[in-house]
């Protein structure tokens, strides 16, 4: 009887090769041609056909368990803590825990099977690739920094919400800075800056979205200096703002903003990080880690950012400037506080003198004049003086600018829908009505 033998499609391929060397119709150096292998290789193979025939060409190994097959003891093991400690990780991130503080050996596809059998974890739908214009990263480090700020969940309701400020390098894809704040704002993103030049110098350009902060966004405005608060300051630096027209412009920061709320976010899960006093503590630490990991070499060596001078005073440069005009009495008047400049020169020299009201993040006000300081006394507005009403306009005077406190008539529409009067139900306020 027969043998019945089971052959992959590539050992029939191998199998016609061999029976054309049988034939003499093809040479070995041929063979080896078509079947993509060395000379040598070829020799062993006819010769196992020759001895065997047909079964010499099938694999050995088929129906055997492979030698680098993971041992149940580890496999149970990395399950246990995948489903657990690692639990909602990403395969290439747990992969990493794995390996790194765990000790098992194992590589990321494994990972990701394991997962997938466990439903621990599910392969995105590939989405439609839409084809956007390649941008060749910049060729010195410091050259162009894209920046951001990405609201998120990032303490998963251990604390508040809030938004990390990301400053990223185009050249390397080094994180520059990063910086837990409760809002983007220009004193947020100053407090991010001022630590990044201190650190690193300042750059080039600056890469960002086209938010208020960078550039002002109202149509047609013919008065100022169409500059932003912290458009000023880089202007001052010498520092250019480019702002990109689309997100996928400044994809490199979009997509560590995606990076950043995976890891960052379970990082800070294992640590047990709960605040955004300890998060910022925690992040230069994450900064060099990721760096290590994902940053690339610039193709150029030369370094981009220039030193900070000596006229680059970021303590004056990154507050809030608005410039007034002194009046005779030699005051301005800034966010509804009067302020009057105290002189000994004579007061008309200064009259209608431009100055510069400066205020820091923490509300400190400072009064510029070519640069310099003016020492001045604080008024705040005075209130409006004791009215004198007639008696039958008593209760509009009394009512003025006040809410009315009469609760709604008992058969309001407002009882049917569970609305509130003075912080508690209109259903306490006054009983409900009968008939």
């Amino acid at each position: 009887m027969e043998e019945l033998l089971t052959m992959s499609s590539k050992e029939i391929s191998k199998l016609e090769v061999m029976q054309r060397l049988k034939e003499k119709s093809l040479s070995q150096r041929a063979a080896a041609e078509m079947l993509n292998v060395s000379v040598r290789q070829v020799k062993r193979m006819f010769k196992s056909y020759r001895e065997k025939g047909a079964a010499g060409l099938v694999s050995q190994r088929r129906g055997r368990v492979s030698n680098n097959r993971l041992s149940e003891e580890t496999r149970k093991r990395a399950l246990d803590l995948l489903g657990s400690k690692y639990r909602g990780f990403g395969p290439t991130l747990a992969c990493e825990k794995l390996v790194e503080v765990e000790g098992i050996r194992i590589s990321d596809e494994s990972v990701r099977k394991m997962m997938m059998d466990a439903e621990l974890w599910k392969a995105r739908r590939v989405r439609k690739i839409v084809t956007h214009q390649m941008r060749v990263r910049r060729p010195c480090f410091g050259e162009l920094v894209q920046i951001d700020g990405s609201p998120h969940d990032w303490f998963e309701g251990r604390a508040d919400g809030c938004v990390l400020l990301v400053f990223i390098d185009d050249a390397t894809g080094k994180l520059l800075e990063l910086l837990f704040v409760e809002s983007e704002s220009f004193f947020s993103y100053c407090a991010a800056a001022q630590a990044y030049f201190e650190r690193y110098g300042k750059p080039v350009a600056f890469y960002s979205d086209k938010h208020g902060i960078f550039r002002v966004n109202m149509p047609n405005s013919l008065t100022g200096d169409n500059l932003t608060q912290f458009g000023r300051a880089m202007q001052e630096l010498d520092i250019q703002i480019i702002c990109a027209n689309t997100p996928q412009a400044k994809g490199r920061v979009e997509r560590a903003n995606q990076t950043l709320q995976d890891r960052l976010v379970k990082e800070m899960r294992l640590l047990g990080i709960s605040s955004i006093q300890a998060g910022n503590a925690y992040l230069p630490e994450f900064i060099t880690d990721f760096n290590r990991r994902f940053g690339v070499q610039a193709t150029s060596q030369h370094d981009a950012h220039r030193r900070l001078a000596a006229q680059d005073d970021l303590a004056r440069i990154l507050t809030w400037q608005e410039p007034r005009t002194l009046s005779k009495n030699l005051t301005v008047q800034f966010e509804k506080v009067v302020y009057q400049v105290q002189t000994e020169r004579p007061t008309y020299a200064m009259r209608n003198a431009q100055i510069t009201v400066c205020k820091d993040s923490s509300g400190n006000i400072s009064l510029l004049y070519k640069q310099k300081s003016l020492p001045y006394t604080t008024f705040h507005k005075q209130a409006k003086q004791a009215q004198v009403v007639e008696t039958k306009d008593l209760d509009a005077a009394l009512t003025l600018n006040q809410r009315v406190t009469r609760p709604p008539a008992p058969n309001h529409i407002w009882r049917q829908y569970g609305q509130h009067f003075n912080g508690k139900p209109i259903q306490e306020v006054l009983p409900q009505t009968t008939g």
